[in-house]
């Protein structure tokens, strides 16, 4: 998907082409009946599930670990078991083809994806009053003028004409990203090989065994979830959420854990590094930092500043994670330019040899007719360049003139800007994650944001800078997911005009769902309050970092910018580290983009990860075979379960109906 991804898998193409071409390929589809009415309904309701479960990790930790996975699974649950349903009553119905898994798949990512892009748990949010007033309205650079609340009608005109862009600007490279420089994708890749495993004999027994553990996982999350609500009480005190599970001291450095299936689910999916990286950010702030700023409150910053102050400890929580987040993204953008321009020249001049014929063995003759088969099906039909170029063209126009409708201090001028841009910027991302799984869409969109803030200058500069953030990370970030999912569509013989087609599909269906399910929570939860279950950790982010466009350093508390610059080089020396060291030492050193996640949110969401990615390292060394096949998918079922309760746990807020008990604790009182 177009998210920031946390998932760094290591699969290769080769994997795929083992695997015996079956009878099944002789007849493939064409591409109209590869979309069908019962795919696109399962679509717009997995679409929906995974809205919510975007917005609700968007709005608390801010991590999205990849759910293109769980969108293959899912998918192929739904239909397998509409189709058995009606069999079984004697119903004649189309058999369902891994073409159609690979569309549903696709649109569901599209759907999903813009949850994400959309900026509800960033800089669309970064706008809002309550963000303004949490900053302070005597705060150099925030003012009252610079303020736009969500509202329906401008977030889903605003998700329409900007979301298509990124589908039309790469789709004429699609053969050279996916057959000429042979990128893996791997999330692609990996959602390729279940869709493939699933419409197999072979692997028909290990899906149908997947699916039951995710229903069983599922339906764990969500009873666990119904029975902890009864507990919360009124407030955000009460409840297992405020668990003081290692002590009442620990507990008011944030250290508990806090019985979420959610972050437990992603620290099953999340690579073992990032979830440790996670939890050395949460020891480092929590364990260290924070407790020795505090003892200079009165020195360094007032000592009887509110706690969501930025002149005192809330100031170096928030800029120390910017600095953090900016090192790691500008140092991972300048390494993936350099290695784009880098191996674009290498296969221009592998191109140039003169190609020496080899004798073939058996084997290598079938994966060549495989490939060939491939290629012929991926270009079979075409998406002519015209369509694209006009599309694009036409879009940017629309878009260009809209635009400044919605969000006046954005000019047309300075939107064109960014339309002739972005291109470029969205081929890099696609190279990117085509090579790491990692997409940058948040760094570029941060880079449009602090350039387009210090352009446009105090008068609107905020509200144009994170205007300009939505424009550039909807672009790279949509162009990274097509790209992603034309490497699944070419691994599954899939069509790439019904990958387009059902891309463009899902990204209308994200223009209405992202809105609406972020609406649902919007009216339910209290947004944004910094001691709520929904802190919106990124809308102070992204609202600070438009003002220090504007306004420069010059309102931070004392040192604060000293640490900050420190903790840029940190997250660009442990890069560097990362790069030239061996695997077998680089695998352990942390990341910085993960480490800067709980030094303003806190450490509670990194124990739950933890325990998630202890459960897996246990877990692979008992049975690995084992946890290769289920840890996805009883992952999935608990990030599910828990995501499908926020729908009612939201109706029961909305209907004021609250919590029966509340359970806190406190410290022992002696008689």
């Amino acid at each position: 998907m177009g998210t920031e991804n946390s998932s760094e898998l290591e699969i290769s193409e080769p994997l795929l082409l083992v695997e015996k071409k079956p009878a099944a390929f002789d007849e493939i589809p064409p591409w109209r009946d590869q979309i069908t009415v019962r795919g696109l309904v399962v679509s717009a309701l997995l679409g929906s599930l995974f809205c919510i479960i975007t917005h609700k990790l968007n709005l608390t930790v801010g991590i999205i670990p990849s759910l293109n996975v769980a969108a293959g699974l899912l998918g192929f649950f739904f239909v397998k078991s509409w189709t058995s349903f009606l069999t079984k009553f004697g119903f004649q119905v189309t058999p369902f083809t891994r073409q159609e898994n690979t569309v549903i798949q696709t649109c569901v990512v599209a759907c999903y994806g813009l949850a994400f892009s959309g900026g509800f748990g960033s800089y669309l949010i970064a706008m809002d009053e309550k963000t303004y007033k949490l900053i302070g309205s005597d705060y150099p650079g925030n003012r009252a003028e610079d303020i736009k609340n969500p509202a329906l009608g401008w977030m889903i005109g605003f998700m329409f004409v900007v979301s298509f862009l990124g589908l039309f600007s790469l789709v004429p490279l699609r053969k050279v990203m996916v057959m000429d420089y042979k990128l893996t994708y791997p999330s692609g890749t990996a959602t390729a090989m279940l869709i493939n495993s699933f419409h197999t004999n072979t692997g028909a027994e290990l899906a149908g065994k997947q699916v039951h553990c995710l229903g069983k996982y599922l339906g764990i999350s969500f009873f666990w979830s119904f029975f902890k609500w009864f507990f919360s009480g009124v407030g955000d005190s009460c409840g297992f959420d405020n668990f003081p599970t290692l002590g009442l001291l620990l507990y008011k450095n944030t250290f508990y854990f806090d019985f979420s299936p959610t972050y437990v689910g992603c620290g099953l999916i999340c690579p073992h590094i990032v979830n440790c990286s996670v939890l050395l950010g949460a020891i480092i702030s929590w364990g260290f930092l924070w407790p020795f700023i505090n003892t200079h409150a009165g020195d360094w910053y007032p000592a009887d500043l509110g706690s969501n102050d930025f002149k005192g400890l809330y100031g170096y929580k928030v800029f120390i994670a910017i600095s953090l987040i900016l090192g790691d993204g500008l140092y991972n953008l300048v390494k993936i330019i350099a290695v784009t321009i880098k191996e674009m020249c290498n296969s221009s001049s592998k191109q140039s040899l003169p190609v020496v014929n080899k004798v073939q063995d058996d084997e290598s003759s079938k994966l060549l007719v495989e490939q060939r088969e491939k290629d012929a099906i991926f270009l079979k039909d075409r998406i002519p360049s015209w369509l694209a170029g006009s599309g694009y063209v036409g879009l940017a126009a629309i878009s260009t003139a809209a635009i400044p409708m919605i969000f006046p201090p954005l000019k047309w001028y300075l939107v064109l800007t960014s339309y002739i841009v972005a291109p470029a910027l969205a081929f890099c991302n696609s190279y990117g994650t085509g090579l790491t799984d990692w997409s940058l869409a948040s760094t570029y969109g941060k880079i449009g944001l602090f350039f387009f803030a210090s352009v446009v200058g105090t008068n609107g500069g905020v509200i144009a800078g994170l205007a300009a953030c939505g424009v550039m990370m909807s672009i790279v970030s949509t162009a990274a997911d097509l790209m992603q999912d034309f490497k699944t569509g070419y691994l599954t013989y899939s069509s790439a005009k019904s990958m387009f087609v059902s891309q463009i599909v899902g990204t209308a269906m994200g223009c209405v769902i992202a809105p609406l399910t972020f609406w649902l929570f919007w009216t339910a939860f209290d947004i944004g309050d910094p001691n709520g279950p929904y802190k919106a950790p990124y809308a102070v982010i992204f609202r600070e970092m438009a003002i220090l466009g504007i306004e420069g350093f010059s309102e931070l508390p004392k040192h604060c910018l000293a640490i900050c610059c420190g903790f840029f080089i940190a997250a660009i020396v442990i890069n560097m580290l990362r790069d030239i060291t061996p695997p077998k030492i680089s695998q352990f050193i942390p990341i910085p983009m993960a480490m800067a996640v709980p030094f303003y949110i806190g450490a509670y969401f990194a124990i739950d990860m933890f325990v998630g990615t202890v459960i897996l390292f246990v877990w692979e060394r008992v049975n690995r075979k084992s946890s290769e096949d289920f840890a996805g998918a009883v992952a999935s079922g608990l990030i599910c379960g828990d995501g499908i309760w926020t729908v009612p746990s939201a109706i029961l807020s909305i209907l004021k109906v609250n919590p029966p008990i509340c359970m806190s604790f406190g410290p022992t009182v002696s008689s």
